[in-house]
Order: structure tokens, then C-alpha cells, then sequence
């Protein structure tokens, strides 16, 4: 059994669901601290002539190294919405793929959402089954899931079952390799190798958000995000 893991996402590069798509179980890191700055709450879509950046307002004040991803709220709740939908149907309305797929992310932007997990959940899911994956999806707050950076993927691993960790590039930095053979658990990098695919406008845009690739090429893209 292959298992990845990863913390959620906003609109995630291809390299996130390339990982997902070559695991039979995918972990949503979501009981961990929230990182300011990273691409938890944001990314990029194409525009005509640059990217857009994307970000989801959090309510973080005070609360640095006290707040779990999975209890991140907005800090406003609805225009943010409208105004990121706005921008993508704009910025995408013209490709090929776009009318065929937009109804249920539509209906996601318009829904009133409790906090960030449920909302970004429900992109993830959607992503997932246009882009054609069926790989479990697990949620580490589900999972009494101890310990932190190399100790807690191997308790990960340990508590699925699974005795091959695919990880991302980075993790070549922090996992213990010593530990993970000592426990019979192989360990995989993601190298990614982000392909070239055509988008609505001229020129390519490379580590775009999987809008990108969705609204372009839809029922193909799981082909192109595997470079196959």
C-alpha cells in the first residue's frame, strides 16, 4: 500500500494531485499548525497576460501557534467567495472545458461555509472526481495522530498500514530514513516533472492552481498532470 500525505490546499498545483493519483491512500494533514504564507489558504489562476494571485482572508490574529488548520475560519465570510469566482469565470470562461465543469464549483462558491476545512474540502472532492481519482482520502484530525515533521509520518504510516510513504521533494529535509527502515516502511520523493499543456491564452504559465488544467483540458488532464 502506497500512502501520501499532505497538508490542505487552496486550489492545488498538479504536483499535489499527481502525488494523490500515484497513492492507493491519500492524508489530509489538517490537525497541524497553519503556516502564514504558504499555499494552505492560496494560489495562483492564469490571467491574459500574468497569474492572479488568489487568497482565502483567514481570521488569524492572536492565534499563531495555536491554531490547527481544521479550525480555521474566514475572517469574512462571503465576498471573498463572489470576488475569487468572479475572477475565474473571467479569467476562464473561454476555454474549452469550462461550461462542462463549472456548475458544481459555482454552487461551491455560492454555499455559505461554516470554516476553511469544509469549504476546501468540497473543492478537493470535486477535484478529485473531474480529474478521475479514486485514491482513499483519510483526514489526520480523524486520527488521533501524535507527534510532529519526521515521527509523525511514520505514526501516520504506522496507524494506516502502509509500508511505502510517498513523500514530497521536500521531505528529504526533516524525514528520519534510519527510522522509516527500522519500521519496514520504504520512502518514494516526488520529483515532479510539470508538464507543458495548452491554456487559453498565448505563452505557458507553469505551477498554476488545477483550475488551470481542469478548465483547459478536462477529461484529458489526468493524462497530462501524470506526464503520460
Amino acid at each position: 500500500m502506497i500512502l501520501s500525505i499532505n497538508q490542505p490546499a487552496y486550489n492545488p498545483w498538479l504536483g499535489y494531485f499527481e502525488r494523490i493519483a500515484r497513492s492507493d491512500v491519500h492524508v489530509v494533514l489538517d490537525h497541524v499548525q497553519f503556516e502564514k504564507n504558504s499555499f494552505t489558504n492560496r494560489n495562483k489562476i492564469r490571467a491574459k497576460n500574468s497569474s492572479i494571485m488568489l487568497t482565502i482572508p483567514l481570521a488569524t490574529k492572536g492565534q499563531f501557534g495555536d491554531l490547527a488548520v481544521n479550525r480555521l475560519k474566514f475572517a469574512e465570510p462571503t465576498k471573498w467567495r463572489a470576488k475569487h469566482w468572479a475572477s475565474i469565470k473571467m479569467n476562464y470562461s473561454r476555454c474549452p472545458c469550462f461550461d462542462e465543469l463549472k456548475g458544481p464549483y459555482e454552487d461551491i462558491y455560492s454555499k455559505e461555509w461554516t470554516g476553511y476545512m469544509p469549504f476546501v474540502k468540497a473543492l478537493l472532492f470535486q477535484h478529485l472526481a473531474d480529474l478521475g481519482i479514486g485514491t482513499q482520502i483519510v483526514f489526520s484530525s480523524q486520527m488521533q495522530a501524535t507527534g510532529s515533521k519526521s515521527n509523525l509520518i511514520l505514526n501516520l504510516c504506522n496507524a494506516i498500514g502502509s509500508k511505502s510513504y510517498l513523500s514530497g521533494a521536500l521531505g528529504r529535509d526533516y524525514l528520519n530514513a534510519d527510522l522509516f527502515a527500522e519500521a519496514g516502511i520504504s520512502i518514494e520523493y516526488q520529483d515532479y516533472d510539470h508538464p507543458v499543456y495548452s491554456q487559453a491564452w498565448p505563452g505557458f504559465y507553469s505551477h498554476l492552481g488545477i483550475f488551470d488544467l481542469l478548465f483547459n483540458h478536462g477529461e484529458t488532464s489526468l493524462d497530462i498532470l501524470l506526464n503520460s
